[in-house]
């Protein structure tokens, strides 16, 4: 049988929406991820830093561009042990400076993705896919990276049409 994994990171607390900052109780990638929960039959992996970034939005912007100059690897919370058993990952995660957070680079560069197909999911607000597909490509050695869905994260809830065409290119519905 052949099993599908959704791996997020998302991130709650004060996030900026079209010009502003609102509070927000759950991240509009994990939004988004709920809404996909319900087209497609797939684990889910919430991908957590051990040590997260500020609730404050100015200070976490601050703090993912500088693990991003430094090419930092944040501790996750937990990874499983595999994930052998997954022919297909959807990563989704927000877009931070043009690219993934470098807590998914930990993740891609803790598993074998070879023969694997991963298909980029991005929130963000205006600044799209960004070079995150490249770069997934580059961490997760061997993985077939599929065209990716931007998501403008603030239109998260209401993203479910989007998902689902995007999951039907894909040959996931």
């Amino acid at each position: 049988m052949i099993k599908t994994l959704i791996a997020f990171f998302s991130r709650a607390d004060e996030n900026y929406f079209g010009g502003s900052m609102h509070y927000v109780k759950v991240g509009n990638t994990e939004i988004v991820c709920q809404l996909m929960g319900e087209l497609v039959k797939a684990d889910t992996l919430k991908i957590e830093m051990k040590n997260p970034y500020s609730p404050v939005y100015m200070t976490c912007i601050d703090e993912a561009k500088a693990d991003l100059r430094a090419n930092a690897r944040p501790e996750l919370v937990s990874l499983p042990a595999s994930i052998d058993e997954y022919e297909t990952v959807i990563l989704a995660y927000p877009n931070y400076w043009g690219t993934i957070p470098m807590a998914v680079a930990t993740f891609l560069e803790a598993f074998d993705f070879t023969g694997k197909v991963i298909l980029p999911l991005c929130t963000n607000e205006g600044s799209g896919m960004g070079s995150s597909e490249s770069d997934i490509s580059k961490y997760a050695k061997g993985a077939v990276v599929k065209r990716g869905l931007a998501i403008t994260g603030s239109q998260a809830a209401n993203s479910k049409k989007a998902v689902e065409k995007w999951l039907k290119s894909n040959g996931m519905l």
